[in-house]
C-alpha cells in the first residue's frame, strides 16, 4: 500500500497571519473549495468545479441546547458564529488500498484536505472544520477537540447549508425519518414542495416528518449547464442521519438530523466528530457511480482476519411468501397469546408456511445443482403468529425452530450438498430484545454452521418513541455488525438506517436494504425508472440487497397475485449488474427458473465480486450500462438497463485484452418486447468478439441487456 501524508503549510498562530478565505483545490484542480468567516465570524464556504458554482456561500455551524444536567454556567450555548480562526493546515494525502469485496481490486485515496480551526472567545470553546477535496467532490465534517468548556453537550439541530445555484432537476424522497421505501420522484427542486403531499401518499408514507420541502439522501441533482450533483453523507455511526431541508425561494438546503424521543438530535462528549457531508460533482454522469468518495471518507478496515467474508449469491423461500401469500406463521390457532414450544407442539399446522423441513431441502438442492452458495429461509423460528403492529418488546428468541423445522437436521443435509443456510433474524424493531438475546443467537449460528444473518426491522422502534434514523438505532445497527465480527458472521440489514460507507470499515456489512426493492413488485410494481436512479442515490453509500432475479414477470401464472413486475425478463438479468452488490439473490421460485432455464444460465454465470468496473453509459433515471471483470479471470459481464424510454446502447469493448478473442453469449429484448404488453420476449444470441469490437443494442421500455465475456 501507496502512502505519503505531506504538510504543505505550517501552522500559523494568530488572526493577524491569515487571510480571510482560504481556499483548497482536488488533486487535478477542477474543484476547489473556499472557507472564509462572514459577519459576525459565520464559518462559510462554498464549492465550484471548472470554474462553475456548485454551491453558494454556504454557513456552518450548529445549535445546541441547554443541558439541564449541567453545571450553573455550564449550560449549552450555540456554536454558529462569533469565531475567530486560531490555526489553518493543508495536506495532501494518496493511498491505494484493496477491498474485501468491491466493484473493483483496488482503490484510490487521493485529496487535498484544509483544517481550520477556530475559536469562539464567547464561550472559550474550540471546535474544527475539515474539509478533503477529491476529483470527484468534497467532504466536510466539525471535529470537537478535548476541552474545559466543552465536554458532553447537546445537539438541538446542524446548521450545515448546500446553497445551490440554480433551480436544478432533482431526483429526491420525501423526508421521513423511519423509511427509504418510497419511489423517487422527478423535479426542479421549485416544485419540490407542490409535489410534496402528492409523493407521500403516493409512497404511503405515514408521517411528513419536519417540512414540506424535506428530502432525504442521497439526493442527485442535474443542473440547466450539464453539471451532476449529489449530496450525501459518510462514515455515519455515532450520530443521527442527514435529511436536507430546502428554502426553494432561495435554493438552499439545511441539514435536518433525525430526532430520538426527546427530540434531541445528539448526545455528544468530546473528542468525536460528526459525520462527512458529501458534495460530488462531474459533467459526466458516469463519475457519479464510479465514485468512491463515500467510501474512503470512511476509517479502514478494522477487522484484522477478514478470510470468512466472501461475496454470495443465494436463494431462498422468501418470493413464494412474499408474492404468493404464504405464511411466516406456523399455525394461525393462536394470534394473541404469548407461545412456547410445547403449546407449538400441539399447535395445529395452518399447511401453508413455507420453512418446513421438506419444502427447504427442495431449494437447499436446487442451490446445489445450480451453483447457489447459500439459502435464506425466513419463519423458521417461533414468534411468527403475534410479532408485528403491537410494540412488543418481546417477541422472538432467535434460537427456537418451530415444529416443522428441523434445525440440525436441515444444516447437515446443506453441508452435505455443499450449501449453507443463511439465517435470519426479524427484531420486529424491539432493538433491546435482539441485544439480550443476541449472543446466543449468534452462537447457534456457530454451532451449525451459519456465516451470514438477514437482520429485520419492521415496525415502530421499541424503545418507543425512537425512530430507524436516530443517532441511537444507527449506534445500535453498528453494535450488531461488530458483535457479528466476533462470530466471523456477515450482516444483511434490512428496514435499517441508509448506508454511508461503513462497509468499508466493518466489511462484514455486506448488504442493506434501506430502500423500495423487487418486494413491492408483488404489492403493485415498481416505476421502470426506479432501478436506473438508484444507482445514483441509495447505492452511492453502500450495496442494496435489492433480491433481483424474477424472470416470471407475470405472478398470476403461478398464484393469485395479479401484480406484476414492471421489467422485461432480460432487464431482470441486467439488474446484476447494474444494482452492484456482494449479495445477491437469484429470487425466483426453482420451478420458475426451470421454464427459463436458457435466460437462467446468465443468473448462474454471473460473479458477484470484481476486479474492474467500467460505466459506459448513464444518465440519471434513463440509462445505465456498465461493464465488470470477475474477480481472478479473464471473463467480463456487462449489463444494460433503462427506465420508462427505450435506449439503444453502443458499448465498445475497448476494455477487454488485446490479441484475446472472447466468446460473447447476448441476453437481448426482442424487437417486439415491452414491460407492459410482452415482458418475456428475449432473444439469445452467441459471437466471438476482441478489443475494439462495438455491439449495438436496443433496449425497450422497461427493458435492458446482459452479455457474458469469457475468455477462449
Amino acid at each position: 500500500m501507496k502512502k505519503t501524508n505531506i504538510a504543505l503549510i505550517g501552522l500559523l498562530m494568530g488572526m493577524a497571519t491569515f487571510t480571510n478565505a482560504q481556499t483548497v483545490k482536488s488533486p487535478n484542480g477542477n474543484i476547489a473549495v473556499t472557507f472564509s468567516l462572514t459577519g459576525n465570524g459565520v464559518p462559510t464556504y462554498e464549492m465550484t468545479y471548472k470554474g462553475k458554482t456548485v454551491v453558494k456561500p454556504s454557513h456552518l455551524g450548529l445549535e445546541l441546547a441547554k443541558d439541564k444536567h449541567a453545571s450553573k454556567g455550564l449550560e449549552e450555548t450555540s456554536l454558529m458564529d462569533g469565531f475567530q480562526k486560531t490555526n489553518t493546515k493543508t495536506t495532501t494525502f494518496d493511498e491505494t488500498w484493496k477491498p474485501v469485496w468491491g466493484e473493483t481490486a483496488t482503490i484510490r485515496n487521493h485529496y487535498n484536505e484544509l483544517e481550520v480551526d477556530l475559536n469562539q472567545p464567547s464561550s472559550k470553546r474550540n471546535i474544527v472544520i475539515r474539509f478533503r477535496v477529491y476529483d470527484d467532490g468534497m467532504g466536510l465534517r466539525y471535529e470537537f477537540p478535548l476541552q474545559p468548556e466543552l465536554n458532553y453537550f447537546v445537539i438541538k439541530d446542524e446548521h450545515t447549508q448546500f446553497a445551490m445555484a440554480g433551480d436544478h432537476t432533482a431526483w429526491w424522497l420525501p423526508g421521513d425519518y423511519d423509511t427509504q421505501e418510497q419511489e423517487t420522484q422527478e423535479s426542479k427542486l421549485s416544485e419540490i414542495r407542490s409535489r410534496f403531499h402528492d409523493a407521500v401518499n403516493w409512497n404511503n408514507s405515514s408521517v411528513s416528518v419536519f417540512s414540506d420541502t424535506g428530502v432525504q439522501t442521497s439526493l442527485q441533482m442535474k443542473s440547466k449547464d450539464g453539471l451532476y450533483i449529489n449530496i450525501h453523507e459518510a462514515a455515519c455511526a455515532d450520530y443521527a442521519t442527514m435529511h436536507l431541508n430546502l428554502d426553494d425561494k432561495n435554493m438552499v438546503f439545511e441539514s435536518w438530523l433525525t430526532p430520538d424521543a426527546t427530540g434531541m438530535k445528539g448526545f455528544m462528549q468530546t473528542p468525536c466528530e460528526t459525520p462527512w457531508r458529501t458534495v460530488m460533482v462531474s459533467d459526466d454522469a458516469r463519475d457519479m457511480l464510479s465514485s468512491n468518495l463515500i467510501l474512503n471518507l470512511n476509517e479502514p478496515c478494522k477487522l484484522e482476519d477478514t478470510s470468512w467474508i466472501h461475496p454470495t449469491k443465494y436463494c431462498g423461500v422468501w418470493w413464494e411468501m412474499i408474492a404468493g401469500g404464504k405464511s411466516w406463521a406456523y399455525t394461525d390457532e393462536f394470534s394473541s397469546v404469548k407461545l412456547g414450544l410445547t403449546d407449538y407442539a400441539h399447535a395445529k399446522p395452518n399447511g401453508h408456511h413455507p420453512a418446513n423441513t421438506a419444502n427447504v431441502k427442495k431449494y437447499i438442492d436446487f442451490a446445489a445443482e445450480n451453483g447457489l452458495q447459500q439459502v435464506l429461509v425466513e419463519g423458521w423460528n417461533i414468534g411468527w403468529e403475534d410479532w408485528f403492529g403491537h410494540w412488543k418488546d418481546y417477541v422472538f428468541d432467535f434460537v427456537t425452530p418451530y415444529p416443522d423445522f428441523d434445525l440440525k437436521g436441515l444444516n447437515e443435509y446443506a453441508h452435505s450438498k455443499g450449501v449453507k443456510l443463511m439465517m435470519h433474524h426479524e427484531t420486529s424493531s424491539s432493538t433491546q430484545n435482539y441485544e439480550r438475546h443476541m449472543e446466543e443467537a449468534y452462537n447457534l449460528m456457530n454451532k451449525y454452521g451459519y456465516d451470514a444473518v438477514k437482520t429485520g426491522y419492521v415496525g415502530d422502534i421499541i424503545p418507543r418513541g425512537d425512530h430507524h434514523y436516530s443517532q441511537s438505532m444507527n449506534k445500535h445497527y453498528l453494535y450488531v455488525i461488530k458483535e457479528a465480527a466476533k462470530h466471523h458472521i456477515m450482516v444483511n440489514g434490512h428496514e435499517a438506517t441508509r448506508p454511508t460507507g461503513l462497509c468499508r470499515t466493518y466489511p462484514n456489512l455486506v448488504g442493506n436494504e434501506s430502500a423500495r426493492g423487487t418486494e413491492y413488485e408483488a404489492f403493485g410494481g415498481n416505476d421502470p425508472n426506479h432501478t436506473v436512479i438508484l444507482p445514483f442515490t441509495r447505492l452511492q453509500g453502500g450495496p442494496m440487497d435489492y433480491t433481483p432475479g424474477i424472470l416470471e414477470t407475470q405472478l398470476s401464472t403461478w398464484c393469485n397475485n395479479k401484480s406484476w413486475v414492471h421489467t422485461t425478463l432480460v432487464g431482470q438479468l441486467a439488474l446484476y449488474l447494474t444494482m452492484y452488490s456482494p449479495l445477491q439473490m437469484a429470487a425466483d421460485l426453482p420451478e420458475n427458473y426451470k421454464k427459463y432455464n436458457d435466460a437462467f444460465q446468465f443468473i448462474k454465470d454471473v460473479a458477484c465480486d470484481w476486479d474492474d468496473s467500467r460505466y459506459l453509459e448513464a444518465e440519471p433515471a434513463r440509462y445505465v450500462t456498465v461493464a465488470r471483470k470477475a474477480k481472478g479471470t479473464n471473463n467480463w459481464f456487462i449489463g444494460g438497463k433503462t427506465g420508462l424510454q427505450p435506449h439503444q446502447s453502443i458499448v465498445k469493448l475497448d476494455f477487454l485484452d488485446k490479441g484475446r478473442k472472447y466468446e460473447a453469449t447476448i441476453y437481448a429484448d426482442a424487437k417486439d418486447a415491452d414491460f407492459e404488453k410482452n415482458p418475456k420476449a428475449y432473444t439469445i444470441t452467441k459471437r466471438t468478439v476482441k478489443k475494439g469490437d462495438v455491439l449495438k443494442l436496443n433496449e425497450v421500455r422497461g427493458g435492458g441487456f446482459a452479455i457474458s465475456v469469457k475468455a477462449l
